[in-house]
Order: C-alpha cells, then structure tokens, then sequence
C-alpha cells in the first residue's frame, strides 16, 4: 500500500463508474460479446444512505420491536437529518441509553411504542431526545 488513500474516508460511489472502466479478463485482447451489454453493480451505500454525514449504522440488542419484524442482532440504518414524524420508528436517547420505538403523534403529544407487550410506552418529554430516524433494517435470514 502506498498509504495515500489509506485513511481516505470520502467515499463518492460508484455513479461515475461506468463499463469502459471494467478491464476484460481475455488473454486474446477482444472481451466478450457480452461485455458492452453488462450493467454497473448495486452500490448498497447508493441505495441505503441519502445522507451520508447523518447517517449511523446500528445493532439492535432488544427485543422491543419484535413485533415489528426488528429483532436482536439486525442492523439499523438511521439517519439523523430526518425530522421524526408520526409511525416512523426512531432511536430515542433516555437516561444515556438508546432505544429504538415507534413514534406516535395525536393532538401535539408524542408517545413512544414498543412493539413488545412486556413494554410500556413513553412519553416524549424534555429528559427524553428524539435522536434520529430509522430509514432502513437489515435482517439476517
């Protein structure tokens, strides 16, 4: 490694990457006829991240939103520019701690609901921040 993009941390995609960019593997010199029809790969951090100074990566420890598909060990995907809005599921911040719930807004009071019966909800008040929304959950299956 020549330790000039060692540490680069600026990550820009793969949307200026194109087919001319992709070497062929043929010891001939002519690539395959099917080389001028193959299309750029799924960039995931395209895909999933829209904002990518905001956006934070999460691994759920609790079993709050089983209920709700999101289980111990699935990754979250939240993004904190986001304004949380009534039925998102957002990551709230409570005595130094964060958990995941959905928001529920009626009549300018916020609650926050588990998708676990065991748990109550919460209101949103001043001791309690609304940290950022969930945009995405990856799931292991």
């Amino acid at each position: 490694m020549n330790g000039e993009n060692f540490y680069y941390s600026a990550y820009n995609g793969s949307k200026d990457f194109s087919q001319q960019n992709v070497r062929t593997a043929n010891a001939t010199g002519f690539g395959a006829a099917a080389d001028d029809y193959a299309e750029r790969g799924i960039d995931l951090n395209e895909q999933l991240i829209k904002n990518k100074p905001a956006t934070f990566f999460l691994r759920v420890n609790s079993d709050a939103m089983s209920g709700a598909g999101i289980h111990i060990g699935d990754v979250v995907i939240v993004d904190r520019s986001l304004e949380p809005k009534n039925g998102k599921i957002v990551i709230a911040v409570v005595d130094g701690e964060l958990l995941i719930r959905k928001l529920e807004v009626t009549e300018g009071k916020k609650l926050l609901h588990a998708a676990n019966k065991k748990l109550h909800s919460i209101d949103v008040t001043d001791k309690l921040k609304l940290w950022g929304v969930v945009t995405y959950i990856i799931h292991n299956v």
